[in-house]
């Protein structure tokens, strides 16, 4: 029987399944695991687009969104952009 890696990306087919999976990830993710998954959202949509809407190259947005990767924030905020998302500040609730 053959087996395939099971890929996030896959399934990623939606605005709001993307919206949810990075929400998830932002809430409860280590700051590895958020740029990892902002990754798998740029795999899902398309490399080659986010290149494109980011002005980067795809080879630079590879290794900057790869797991252990430390990309800039700037890069982080143009990919967000790129993919349709934004970052919002909401109090912690004691």
């Amino acid at each position: 029987m053959e087996t395939s890696k099971f890929d996030i990306a896959d399934y990623l087919d939606s605005n709001e399944m993307i919206a949810e999976y990075l929400n998830v990830i932002l809430e409860e993710g280590s700051d590895t695991e958020i740029v990892t998954a902002i990754g798998h959202i740029a795999k899902a949509i398309g490399m080659t687009k986010i290149a494109e809407e980011t002005g980067m190259s795809r080879p630079s947005l590879y290794k900057a969104l790869s797991e252990g990767a430390k990309p800039q924030f700037s890069t982080i905020m143009k990919v967000l952009k790129a993919i349709g998302g934004q970052i919002r500040v909401s109090p912690i609730s004691a």
